[in-house]
């Protein structure tokens, strides 16, 4: 690991002296393209260096007990050398941690499709807390949220809802959700006070662009509908809304949030880029099913990740084992101790299986 570390440092330090050139600061394209290589180094090289500080700071004290007599020089010195020795481990797998592979996805934003389950009206209803539950969270996130399809119920529930969340490392940490989710409460129309269990699904999907995955257009046919659905107040009703079908698969796609027509092609197409995308790492980790794969990362649709028990106030997240009894702020979108758990968690299988 150290002679990778010392190629990366020296890489680091070589790119800084080609920013300093004049001639490589006049040309904006060239200087922000080696910022942006120096900048995704930076955080491995800080953790290398101050690695490299313990450590001599660890030499330097065992070397001092070895030549000093002095009783309070030989106290300050084992106390030095015993802070550095406790103080490296954490600072080996800090650094064995930055040095996994990046999920090439993980700076992209995100569309999240959620839809009711098991559960009819109430299934809806906590389709609609889901997307709340996501809003607010990206609201938390500075993210912005932008809603391609709407298709709610008379009773303010929500059959499904594709929603697009833009912003800086959107993906990676949303991308944890994608599975089933069940809640267990009693609905508003329930009348005995009896507890109903109900479940609705998560997909979370990077948004693909033209040079990640490009659409075969002539496998693509395009309609144009007119927007529906309840609650009419939050889509219009103009003959704008967009429905692509990829031809081959079947896949489906309709946007009808946009009044302009061109918007909802242009995002449904995106939607459908991205669709079939997952469709294919989905098939290619299939494929690979007998290696060893992480279950926090799976992210398969069938699969219960998580139950948010409204009686007893927890939700649990079954993949890592985690209780925690905020049920109330969870659902007001305060995720990130379930998304920490769950990125520590994915880290800790992957450094596992480099071991």
């Amino acid at each position: 690991m150290d002679e990778k570390l010392l190629l990366i440092e020296d890489k680091y330090e070589k790119l800084a002296a080609r920013m300093e050139d004049p001639d490589t600061y006049a040309d904006p394209a060239a200087y922000g393209a080696l910022a942006k290589e120096q900048k995704e180094l930076e955080p491995i090289v800080d953790a290398w260096r101050a690695l490299k500080r313990l450590r001599a700071a660890a030499d330097e004290a065992e070397a001092l007990l070895a030549a000093e007599d002095d009783p309070e020089v030989r106290a300050l010195a084992r106390e030095e050398l015993d802070a550095s020795r406790e103080a490296i481990p954490a600072a080996e797998l800090a650094l064995k941690t930055l040095l996994l592979p990046k999920d090439p996805n993980d700076e992209k934003n995100v569309i999240v499709e959620i839809r009711g389950g098991v559960g009819g009206e109430e299934s809806a209803l906590f389709a609609a807390s889901l997307y709340r539950m996501y809003a607010m969270y990206a609201e938390r996130r500075g993210w912005s949220v932008s809603i391609a399809n709407l298709n709610e119920t008379d009773l303010g529930g929500v059959k499904e809802v594709s929603f697009i969340v833009e912003g800086a490392g959107a993906y990676s940490r949303l991308k944890f959700e994608s599975g089933v989710h069940r809640v267990q409460r009693v609905p508003e129309t329930e009348t005995q006070g009896r507890v109903h269990t109900s479940t609705a699904t998560v997909a979370v999907l990077p948004e693909m662009d033209e040079t990640d995955f490009q659409l075969d257009m002539s496998q693509v046919r395009v309609d144009v509908f007119r927007s529906s659905g309840a609650g009419g107040q939050k889509v219009n009703k103009t003959s704008s809304a967009i429905r692509v079908t990829h031809i081959p698969t079947g896949t489906v796609v309709e946007c009808q949030d946009e009044r302009s027509q061109y918007k909802n092609k242009a995002r449904a197409l995106s939607i459908l880029a991205s669709r079939l995308a997952q469709a294919e790492r989905d098939k290619q980790a299939s494929e690979r099913a007998d290696e060893r794969r992480s279950q926090v990362g799976s992210g398969m649709r069938n699969e219960r990740i998580r139950t948010y028990n409204f009686p007893q106030g927890r939700v649990t997240d079954h993949r890592i084992g985690l209780t925690l009894y905020k049920i109330d702020a969870i659902m007001d979108g305060d995720l990130d101790e379930l998304i920490d758990a769950l990125v520590t968690a994915d880290q800790a299988e992957k450094l596992r299986e480099g071991a």
